[in-house]
């Protein structure tokens, strides 16, 4: 309670003002009291019926006065006068509410006019009463009127919502007037807002939403202030929209204020691209446009960087940017390895991390000419190839092929399978294989350091040689059911035989076929299970029987193999 002040003379004399030769007489300075809202405005009256001039105005911030006995302000006196309080204020979206008077005599209460409690009687004890009522929304006014007979006086009104989520279903108004500023430099939005009016608030619940989404059930933040400042934004260049909603004590909650929009500032690079190709060819007429290096497209990017180093792990220079999905590096030269990287930049001016090194050079695609002067010679071997130098200079390697005839006589066609490489220094080789008199084909490719095949890329036919083996088999057959399993294996000139242990053998005797004297001779005896033939001789085939020697003197039929050992080096 405010208690009654003292009014000074100088606030209680006429003031006399001249305005345009006219006298104008300003009423006592109580006359002109304002109270702010919730403050109760107070008037005191020195009779019951608050009739003529209030004896004194002031504020007062809630109605709780025991006077006793005497005058409740200088100037009245102590029985027989009356104390009026008004307010007017702004409910909010109203609700159920409780008003509480109590005191000694006379209390009167009313809303907007309408009595809710009548305790108007003169008494010696005290008298009380409690109501419910239904505020709407909006500005109400109450007022109280109390009056003293006689005896003691004291007076006490309350008023307040009832928040029980059972009685109290009204949602509060939405909070007004919200705004959004955002911080560039911070990353930081700061939200501000109207306070509400309801009494029974109880905060306010913040939500945020990407651009596109709806807002979820659960929110950003929730504060008892009327400003908050997110810090949590995403800088992504992304719009986001906030909305506050209030809540009361009984759990009610409003609708949202208008949508209060904010585009964060970009500090998110793009995504890192994926270099897809590196490449770039030689015409046949020997030029070249340059090496084209490409890559996926990345989302948000407006240009991409591209740069060369002469190594890996060298020193890469920009060579470029473009907003396309590929570059064409003009400078790159024929043959010349390069390694390359590329990045995104966004419209913000974010830049990715660049991307795995990649690396390329000028393919030639012309291939060299088809190998000419291929000669084939049969040999106890196998074959002897020679041909004629290829003429490229950037030949890598000749590939010789073996092959079968397939088809009809004159039309027939040589299958040919590859069967090794020869360096572009050289133009011969043998090719070992056992001679037993079949027929077959060979024919000899050239291919470049591009890896340019002259018979794949050869709008000619290629021509195969055909040719019949020597036939160097014995012409003494090995019998079958030999207990020996005889393999022969060459080794430069010599031949290595080995075979598996027989039961009850007492030694093994080794032959070699003699084509002179066409017959198998005998070459040694042993009891081992191994024997190198050291007089087997460079270049030629050798057929051998290994048998069983046993204790009676008996021998076993032999288990027979071959070997083609190498020729001797020019």
């Amino acid at each position: 309670m405010i208690p009654a002040r003292r009014t000074t003379a100088a606030a209680a004399a006429t003031v006399v003002l001249a305005t345009a030769g006219t006298l104008l007489t300003a009423a006592p300075a109580s006359a002109a009291t304002t109270c702010a809202s919730p403050v109760f405005k107070r008037q005191f009256f020195a009779n019951t019926a608050f009739s003529g001039t209030p004896k004194k105005t002031d504020c007062d911030t809630a109605i709780d006065s025991n006077w006793g006995t005497n005058a409740p302000a200088a100037g009245l006196p102590k029985d027989n006068f009356g104390v009026r309080w008004t307010l007017t204020r702004d409910f909010g979206s109203g609700g159920p509410f409780t008003l509480s008077a109590s005191g000694l005599d006379g209390i009167r209460v009313y809303l907007d006019g309408t009595r809710k409690i009548d305790l108007w009687k003169n008494t010696s004890t005290t008298v009380a009463k409690t109501v419910n009522v239904t505020i709407p929304a909006g500005s109400h006014t109450l007022r109280v009127d109390y009056v003293n007979w006689t005896g003691s006086a004291k007076v006490d009104f309350g008023y307040g919502p009832r928040t029980s989520a059972t009685v109290d279903t009204v949602r509060p108004l939405a909070p007004t007037g919200p705004s959004v500023s955002y911080d560039p430099a911070t990353g930081k939005a700061k939200l501000t807002w109207s306070r509400n009016k309801e009494m029974d608030l109880a905060g306010y619940r913040v939500h945020r939403r990407l651009k596109g989404a709806s807002f979820g059930s659960t929110p950003l933040a929730t504060t008892t202030s009327t400003t908050y400042t997110d810090s949590t934004l995403p800088v992504t260049g992304a719009t986001y929209y906030y909305e506050v909603r209030a809540y009361d004590k009984a759990g009610n909650e409003s609708t949202g204020t208008t949508d209060q929009a904010v585009t964060t500032a970009d500090r998110v690079a793009p995504a890192t691209p994926t270099i897809t190709k590196a490449t770039g060819e030689v015409t046949p007429t020997g030029g070249s446009g340059g090496l084209e290096v490409g890559w996926g497209k990345v989302a948000d990017a407006v240009k991409y960087r591209v740069f060369r180093a002469a190594t890996s792990g060298g020193t890469y220079t920009e060579i470029g940017s473009t907003d396309q999905l590929s570059l064409l590096d003009t400078s790159a030269v024929k043959g010349v390895v390069y390694y390359y990287r590329v990045s995104s930049v966004d419209a913000a001016g974010n830049e990715s991390a660049r991307s795995v090194t990649q690396y390329g050079r000028i393919w030639d695609n012309d291939p060299p000419a088809l190998v000419t002067g291929l000669d084939v010679t049969p040999t106890e071997y196998g074959f002897r190839l020679e041909w004629d130098k290829s003429a490229a200079t950037d030949l890598k390697y000749y590939t010789v092929h073996w092959g079968e005839l397939y088809g009809d006589e004159g039309e027939q066609v040589c299958w040919g399978s590859l069967v090794d490489y020869v360096s572009p220094g050289d133009t011969s080789y043998d090719y070992t294989t056992l001679p037993d008199g079949d027929e077959v084909c060979f024919f000899v490719d050239a291919v470049d350091d591009q890896g340019n095949s002259a018979i794949k890329w050869s709008d000619d036919p290629v021509q195969a040689v055909r040719v019949t083996e020597l036939d160097m088999t014995p012409s003494v057959p090995t019998p079958e059911g030999s207990p020996v399993h005889l393999t022969a294996d060459a080794n430069d000139d010599t031949a290595v035989l080995t075979w598996n242990s027989v039961a009850d053998a007492t030694g093994y005797q080794v032959y070699r076929w003699n084509p002179d004297t066409k017959a198998y001779e005998e070459l040694t005896t042993t009891t081992g299970t191994s024997y190198v033939d050291t007089g087997a001789g460079a270049g030629t085939t050798r057929h051998y029987w290994v048998s069983a020697l046993y204790a009676d003197g008996t021998e076993s039929a032999p288990g027979g193999d071959w070997a083609v050992t190498a020729p001797a080096n020019p």
